[in-house]
């Protein structure tokens, strides 16, 4: 069996102390040296080591010791030590340390006193307690409340013991007695634990007897009475009248601590409505009041809890849950965003959609680093609502569109996803977004946000004032034509001295040439004459948006703006009866088609126009060649239907995991049991527990091994099986092993000894520390009785795979997008495979690499 373990310290164990050199330090007088040598020998048996020597040297030269520091260790290595014998006798030498005990619990010292009584709980040995018994009780009456209350918990730790009611008969009586007396409130919490633990009757007659001066106890004290209450009404339900009264008496408490215990203890004894919300208001008035993040975000959690049990009680609370997103810290205002949306009824909606306007206006302010990731957390909370309840949607949908041109790209983004899906879910509000759109649409910086409001311009203007807005928007945001020119010297001569580098040439027409510098000039027919290369005719946000995401070379944006115009084109044909304004505007389209193609190949931008850019572009120009009715219908209804069917999608999946939620797996009366133990070990579970066993050794190896191996997140388990195929006992047998990579082995290798022809099944715990392959390896270390030796097996290696650490998981695309631009982990990896269907080949790569696609099918 494993020793039970009362201390725990890290030890980080690079070059071991060796026995004599701290046998050396502890029989010397130098204090610091001694404390020094002291932790060593606990370090060192709290690991697994047996310092058999060092034991009477401490008896002889640390034992008189009067440091404080010295004595406390002492304790600690006293506390540790092995203090029976293999039979579980007592071993002769604890005699000494009872004398020296005895000593410490009549020492004048305080300080060494309590510790000493301190040490007391952690004796398992009656032996050893036994003759200290009388020193202990004349400690309960001592003068200082530091020995009475360490007193009190000694004589509860022995009274707990097996043997402890025949040692200490009348310990209930006398600690009710020091309980009745006891001015102190840790030694009166003390007392009050020991009959808790011991005497329970006692610790009950005992609060019903002081019900009425329970407001007035000590907080430590009032806690160990709610936890009294708990025990009580869980053995016997009847009985919980009698305690709801001090419960409700201890809401008023003046500390915040009791406060939430009984918050904790109302909601674990009641489901009674006033109960509970007594408990929810107690929790609200700890959320406002209390300053420390870590506490607001538990008492968020209750909270949470009481949503999921009593969500009726908690909708009448939802403005005060609000009030916490007062605090600047984010997760707080994640987790009350969180909470407050599910709570969201028709009844509220409209005091919850105004009090999150006022905080997306609060963020306009900049006071805080971080109100850009708060806004986007109130837009997303906003669109949920308006979702919902599409009757609020009208009320802030003009608000958000305020918001297109923040610097925050993110909340940019969920904005006008925002507006996207109220446009086509409320065909009300129409006309009044897109009219807002076109008029905010200058305003916006990012190119994603101006791909899908130039969607929405494309789709939603149907008549043919909005059609004709639409194409001068676009128009005044794309600037001048061309994008770039090429500026021609009017004097040669003078151009030839400012620019030394110039070529001059001498052409009979009029065509570019390439310079020596690689750039393009103009040239001017039989004249000699100097160029300059050319140049971008620059554009900038205020000139427009368009004009200055093009010239950064974002041609995606550039295939948008075409497929918009020419929507709005092929619309303008079926809504304005005039032929001459279509032509106009076909002539318009065509002319920027051409100056982006244009600007897509001239030298002036570090990167030329991808392929499909420059398809999506030419086929807009063909389109205006060549347009049958089925081609306008895929480009003026197909698109639509594609979004309506993803919105539709969407709701059907946000349904089912509402369901999934709702359903919360109730076992049936009549359900099997599973008993583990008892199932047949021959389940297809198993079957696929085999395929994860590695061999480790060779079959004609005198000790075989095999490993199963369990990844769970950032653990690694081997569950190593050896097996002992000699007809001789293996002594002192090790698994020595060592890892490569960022793996780290949690415990120390132990010996085994392993008879003839038997096995061993040992378990081994590794720490991963990143997702990289990592490599184990190493050897069985072994010794028989006639060989003087040791004998080494080596090992197999055991590759961990990446591939181990990846399971499948949800993600919304914005939070995709944010961790994909912060990562900046795309790689282009050649692919070689037989496989011709994208579908099928997206399946394979989903199935072997343990992902899942985000997107629809």
């Amino acid at each position: 069996m494993e020793k039970s373990c009362t201390l725990l310290i890290h030890f980080d164990k690079g070059t071991p102390a060796i026995a004599n050199e701290i046998k050396e330090a502890l029989e010397g007088n130098d204090v610091p040296a001694k404390i020094d040598a002291m932790k060593k020998a606990v370090m060192l048996l709290l690991n697994g080591e047996t310092l058999p020597q060092l034991f009477i040297t401490i008896v002889r030269y640390v034992l008189p010791s009067e440091d404080h520091t010295v004595q406390k260790l002492l304790l600690l290595f006293l506390e540790i030590i092995e203090k029976t014998d293999l039979k579980g006798r007592i071993l002769p030498e604890m005699i000494l340390i009872c004398q020296n005990l005895r000593n410490n619990l009549q020492h004048p010292n305080e300080y060494i006193r309590g510790v000493t009584l301190r040490f007391l709980c952690r004796l398992n040995e009656a032996e050893i307690i036994e003759p200290l018994i009388p020193s202990v009780l004349q400690n309960l009456e001592h003068r200082h409340p530091f020995i009475r209350r360490n007193a009190i918990l000694a004589v509860m730790s022995i009274y707990k013991l097996p043997q402890g009611e025949q040692l200490l008969v009348d310990a209930p009586e006398m600690i009710e007695k020091v309980l009745s007396t006891e001015q102190d409130p840790s030694a009166k919490r003390n007392a009050f634990l020991m009959l808790f633990n011991c005497a329970h009757d006692r610790a009950i007659n005992y609060l019903l007897t002081h019900v009425d001066r329970v407001s007035e106890w000590g907080e430590l004290l009032q806690m160990v009475v709610l936890e009294l209450i708990r025990k009580v009404c869980r053995t016997n339900r009847g009985e919980k009248g009698k305690y709801i009264k001090i419960i409700i008496s201890l809401l008023n408490a003046p500390s915040t601590a009791v406060i939430y215990e009984c918050a904790g203890t109302l909601v674990s004894l009641s489901s009674a409505p006033t109960a509970i919300r007594a408990a929810a208001n107690t929790y609200c008035q700890l959320l406002l009041s209390q300053s420390d993040n870590n506490v607001k975000l538990i008492v968020l959690d209750r909270l949470n809890e009481l949503k999921s049990s009593h969500s009726d009680i908690m909708v009448d609370l939802i403005m005060d849950v609000l009030r916490a997103l007062s605090s600047p810290n984010l997760d707080i205002q994640r987790k009350t965003l969180d909470i407050v949306l599910e709570l969201v009824t028709p009844r509220n909606i409209n005091e919850v959609v105004l009090l999150l306007k006022k905080e997306v206006m609060k963020t306009q302010s900049g006071e805080h680093e971080k109100n850009g990731e708060y806004r986007q957390m109130l837009i997303q909370a906003i669109h949920s609502c308006a979702i919902k309840f599409p009757e609020v949607a009208s009320t802030v949908v003009h608000l958000m569109m305020d918001f297109l041109g923040d610097s925050n790209v993110a909340s940019a983004i969920d904005v006008i996803i925002f507006v996207r899906e109220i446009i086509e879910t409320n065909p009300k509000l129409r006309v009044s977004i897109i009219t807002r759109l076109l008029d905010t649409f200058y305003q916006i910086r990012a190119a994603r946000v101006c791909s899908c409001a130039l969607w929405i311009i494309g789709e939603y203007c149907l008549s043919p004032s909005e059609v004709e807005s639409g194409i001068a928007t676009i128009k005044q945001c794309l600037g001048e034509l061309p994008f770039y020119s090429v500026s021609e010297e009017a004097e040669a001569t003078d151009a030839s001295k400012k620019t030394p580098q110039s070529n001059s040439i001498t052409v009979s027409s009029r065509r570019p040439a390439i310079l020596a510098d690689g750039t393009y000039a103009t040239q001017s027919a039989a004249s000699e004459t100097a160029f300059s290369p050319p140049t971008i005719v620059q554009g900038s946000l205020t000139s427009g948006n368009l004009r200055y995401l093009l010239l950064t070379g974002d041609f995606f944006l550039a295939a948008v703006v075409a497929c918009t115009l020419t929507k709005l084109v092929l619309r303008l044909e079926e809504v304005q009866p005039s032929k001459v304004e279509v032509n106009k505007a076909t002539t318009q389209a065509l002319l920027i088609f051409v100056s982006l193609l244009q600007l897509g190949q001239s030298p002036v931008l570090p990167h030329p126009i991808d392929n499909d850019s420059y398809d999506r572009i030419v086929l807009c120009i063909r389109l205006f060649c060549n347009t049958g009715d089925e081609i306008r219908k895929i480009w003026l209804q197909s698109c639509r239907q594609s979004f309506v069917k993803m919105l539709s999608e969407k709701q059907l999946q946000e349904t089912e995991e509402l369901k999934a939620k709702a359903q919360v797996s109730h076992a049936q009366p009549d359900d099997l049991i599973d008993f583990y133990h008892l199932k047949s070990r021959k389940d297809a579970d198993d079957a696929n527990k085999l395929n994860r066993i590695l061999q480790l050794t060779g079959f004609s190896d005198p000790v075989y091994a095999e490993a199963y191996v369990t990844v769970h997140h950032y653990d690694i388990v081997l569950d190593i099986t050896v097996i002992n195929r000699t007809r001789e006992t293996l002594q002192n047998l090790c698994l020595e092993l060592a890892t490569m990579g960022d793996l780290k082995l949690v415990e120390r290798p132990q010996n085994y000894t392993v008879a003839p022809e038997s096995s061993k099944q040992i378990k081994v715990n590794i720490k991963v520390s990143s997702t990289e392959t990592g490599v184990i390896f190493g050897n069985i270390v072994y010794e028989t009785s006639n060989v003087l030796e040791r004998t080494v097996v080596v090992l197999n290696d055991i590759h961990i795979d990446i591939m181990d650490y990846i399971s499948p998981a949800v993600c919304m695309d914005t939070a995709f997008r944010t961790m994909w631009a912060e990562f900046e982990w795309e790689n282009k990896v050649a692919v070689n495979t037989v496989i011709k269907n994208e579908k099928e080949f997206l399946d394979h790569i989903i199935k072997s690499t343990n992902m899942k696609c985000l997107t629809a099918p």
